[in-house]
């Protein structure tokens, strides 16, 4: 079920929406973490979580721990209705709140710090304190207390790891995850192939989806989004690597690399410019913030050296391979230009995208399967398999895509099963298009595709 709140602009959290409640209605004190990529929707969530409960919404700045805890104090007296707060001069975080530790001790107060990371940056201070108010004053009260941000990597090292001062306090936690495929309908009603389109240049990122006017076709909302001067997904990208990441020009690099089909370990280090050893490191990172994945042959063992890295993020696959390219036609205001270059090219990169949605398809109908992507070598030849999911008992399902009309079913199979692996018989053989001159069993088309995403919420 997507839960649509126009006037919010929320969408598609019930899952998170029921975790926040049900750890409210619980009893105690809470200390809740929630985290996510920068547009994900965390905002949306919180806002929506506290309406109808007394609720004190602080968003840090980067400015300076005292210009932070005085912004926090005033909310808070406005919030408890505790005036004598705005009076009075607090040199640190524990004095403020036990100060209003009666108020916590007799209500269920919500009190979210969101953008928690830009709080630790100007106080670096801020966790040990945060700990020792936590043990000796908040724990003791009704509060519900969430840290949010954006920033993965302190979010999950600085504030949830093993070595943060306030490890083991968390009650509760989430990643916040793009929105599926399924969501994209209550942005974009228009038909399942437009959505497909829409997922595949900017992924399942709230923010990003409502930039799409339904009442355009996709062109349109691409021009004018992607492909003009001051459009915002037109400037996203840097700006994201910028507030994420503190070394942005090699991380461009890194991802202008894969971008242009450079997708092994070396080739990039060859092609950035950068050693091994460091674009290993970085490559860590834009895993940790989920902008970046790897594959390795389904059949082999986890930690094979065989990566082939890929951007996982939609938006940055797009922008990176087919925007940057092409700054020079917009920054002229040739955009029409721009964009006609890409819809010649567009076939090619939607093919990865429905190869993604298809293994996600074969993943929910073969639950207990390994699925993934094959290639290597028999005997003197090199092969490819599109989707390969194999069995906990053996056997394999084995798939092609082919993002293309009128497709022969038959045909498609009878050259798959020329791909099947001796040691590994076929339990079903599947093809992927968008439309088929004659369909027969295990041939899935848009139509297909599209009841699969709708009614297993993919």
């Amino acid at each position: 079920m997507i839960i649509i709140l126009v006037n919010q602009q929320f969408f598609d959290r019930e899952r998170e929406l029921a975790w926040l409640e049900e750890l409210y209605g619980g009893s105690g004190a809470q200390l809740v973490v929630l985290y996510g990529r920068r547009r994900i929707g965390k905002t949306e969530l919180l806002t929506r979580f506290a309406l109808g409960k007394k609720a004190v919404y602080f968003y840090c700045e980067r400015t300076s721990a005292r210009d932070n805890l005085a912004r926090f104090r005033d909310l808070l007296a406005d919030a408890l209705g505790v005036k004598f707060l705005k009076e009075a001069s607090f040199s640190d975080w524990e004095p403020l709140f036990r100060a209003v530790q009666p108020v916590l001790e007799r209500e269920r107060v919500v009190i979210v710090f969101d953008e928690f990371p830009y709080l630790v940056d100007v106080d670096p201070s801020l966790l040990s304190k945060f700990q020792r108010l936590w043990d000796e004053v908040l724990s003791r009260t009704k509060v519900f207390l969430v840290l949010c941000g954006s920033s993965v990597s302190v979010m999950e090292n600085e504030v949830l790891g093993y070595r943060s001062p306030l490890y083991g306090r968390r009650t509760g936690s989430w990643k916040l995850e793009e929105l599926p495929l399924s969501a994209v309908k209550s942005f974009y009603p228009r038909p399942f192939e437009e959505r497909l389109y829409v997922y595949g240049v900017v992924g399942g990122v709230p923010m990003y989806l409502k930039r799409f006017t339904p009442a355009e076709p996709f062109w349109s909302n691409v021009k004018r989004e992607f492909f003009t001067k001051g459009g915002f997904l037109y400037e996203e990208a840097e700006f994201l690597l910028r507030q994420e990441l503190r070394e942005p020009r090699n991380y461009f690099l890194i991802l202008r690399a894969i971008a242009d089909g450079r997708r092994k370990l070396g080739e990039i280090a060859n092609e950035t410019g950068l050693d091994k050893a460091a674009v290993s490191r970085y490559l860590s990172t834009l895993e940790l913030l989920g902008l970046v994945g790897y594959e390795i042959p389904v059949l082999e063992p986890p930690k094979a050296r065989k990566r082939l890295y890929y951007i996982s993020d939609n938006y940055l696959a797009f922008w990176f391979g087919y925007v940057h390219p092409r700054r020079a036609l917009v920054e002229q205001d040739m955009g029409d230009a721009a964009v006609e270059e890409v819809k010649a090219r567009f076939p090619q990169y939607m093919s990865r995208v429905y190869e993604q949605v298809a293994r996600r398809v074969v993943r929910a109908l073969h639950l207990t399967y390994k699925v993934g992507r094959q290639w290597g070598r028999a005997g003197r030849k090199t092969y490819e398999i599109d989707i390969m999911a194999v069995g906990p008992s053996g056997g394999a399902v084995y798939g092609e895509v082919k993002w293309s009309e009128a497709v022969d079913c038959a045909k498609e199979k009878e050259e798959l099963r020329e791909k099947v692996l001796p040691d590994l018989k076929p339990t079903a053989l599947y093809i992927f298009a968008k439309t088929y001159r004659r369909k027969e069993p295990g041939c899935f088309d848009l139509t297909d595709v599209e009841h699969v995403v709708e009614t297993r919420n993919l």
